[in-house]
């Protein structure tokens, strides 16, 4: 009688372990909402725009402060960029949000460069290319700011509130070397 009463609680025990496997072992993935996924396209489209000012600016500042920013910015974008891509990816929304829906709408063009930025950025020299790349890259961060707080203020996701936290402290201060070097 003790072998079978061990061989029921071993099928049953293999019977719950079944259905927690089937069923996600019962954990949820965290809820988001509709300024979630605006906060991961915009910061996308911001982290693009950024790197291509950050990249010109780590190859070519005069000075070595501005090189090493843009060289920090560029790793932390990277990092950023797989993580809201993975986010986007698995809630099943595209990467870019569609201009027809509306999403964005009243957000107007919050990380576009204006054309002629990068070429403007490319053509200057010496002491006129930090200055232009310090501005161009004070203006992406500054957009970023009312993108993390558009996050903060409306955002659901633990892990992209948590991030939103995260950057916000890492951009202030960014953006305080960046003044300094404008100023400087």
């Amino acid at each position: 009688m003790g072998r079978g009463l061990a061989a029921r609680r071993a099928a049953g025990g293999l019977l719950l372990l079944l259905t927690l496997l089937l069923s996600g072992c019962g954990a949820e993935e965290a809820a988001h909402n509709d300024t979630d996924v605006m906060f991961a396209q915009m910061t996308l489209a911001q982290i693009g725009e950024g790197d291509q000012v950050a990249a010109v600016a780590e190859r070519s500042a005069t000075g070595a402060s501005l090189r090493t920013l843009a060289a920090e910015l560029r790793g932390q974008w990277q990092t950023e960029k797989a993580t809201m891509t993975t986010w986007l990816t698995d809630w099943d929304q595209p990467l870019e949000a569609d201009p027809g829906t509306g999403l964005h709408a009243g957000h107007g063009d919050l990380h576009a460069l204006q054309p002629g930025d990068i070429d403007g950025l490319s053509a200057a020299k010496g002491s006129d290319f930090d200055r232009i790349a310090v501005a161009l890259l004070l203006g992406n961060l500054h957009n970023t700011m009312e993108t993390l707080r558009m996050q903060a203020d409306g955002g659901a996701h633990p892990e992209a509130l948590s991030l939103a936290e995260s950057m916000t402290t890492t951009r202030q201060g960014q953006i305080q070397r960046l003044l300094a070097l404008a100023s400087g």
